[in-house]
């Protein structure tokens, strides 16, 4: 096996959806689709078991739904995959719980073959999906219905330097590490070492828990339409 394999496991209560996803990851030659699951138990369980890179999870499932399997696979304690989570609608409150919850980006089940791909493979490297029109928009939607983010990790928003707290805005905008690097006039390489300070600090995974933090703490405050 090629040791760059992504191991994946799919999580879907649809037979149809689920096996189809399977077959198409299994297309790929750096892709091994490991198991699935017709819901959230069964996906935490097999995760458990077999320790995939990435899981395409169904955010609604009956029983154990996508949110609280994303919470069990990637709570603090948890050293367990990316997940990657599959929904039909783009404004969902529940695809804003998942990433809030730990996930690292969403899909729609319509996406495309090539599109899907990639998003596996972004995950796959440790990066947050961030597909800053839909997602932020989604987090701007939902990040005022929802009560404030732990008190730890608000309060750890207060030990960020300047510079770490201007990063982590406008990586709420949605700008990329490149595009950060050429707003402060420094290296890529320093945005990157101040990125990855500020989610140590706040204890977060990846830049998908960043927005959802900035957004929920009144970092950062959505833009009126």
């Amino acid at each position: 096996m090629n040791a760059a394999t992504v191991r994946v496991v799919v999580a879907d209560d649809h037979q149809v959806i689920r096996t189809g996803y399977a077959a198409l990851l299994d297309t790929q030659p750096d892709f091994t689709v490991v198991g699935t699951a017709c819901d959230g138990a069964e996906a935490v369980r097999i995760c458990r078991e077999l320790s995939p890179g990435v899981v395409l999870m169904d955010v609604r499932m009956p029983g154990t739904d996508g949110i609280e399997a994303t919470r069990q696979l990637t709570g603090p304690a948890a050293d367990g995959p990316r997940i990657l989570i599959l929904t039909t609608f783009d404004l969902d409150e529940y695809v804003y719980d998942a990433l809030r919850a730990g996930a690292s980006g969403f899909l729609l089940k319509d996406v495309t073959a090539e599109r899907l791909f990639d998003a596996v493979r972004v995950i796959a490297a440790g990066e947050a999906l961030l597909a800053p029109t839909v997602t932020r928009r989604l987090i701007s939607e939902f990040a005022q219905l929802r009560p404030p983010p732990d008190a730890p990790r608000t309060t750890a928003l207060a030990t960020l330097t300047p510079r770490e707290t201007q990063v982590l805005r406008l990586v709420a905008e949605g700008l990329s590490n490149t595009e950060i690097a050429a707003r402060l006039v420094v290296a890529e390489e320093t945005v990157k070492t101040h990125v990855s300070r500020v989610l140590n600090k706040l204890g977060l995974r990846d830049r998908t828990q960043a927005v959802v933090t900035a957004y929920e703490s009144g970092l950062v405050v959505p833009r009126s339409r």
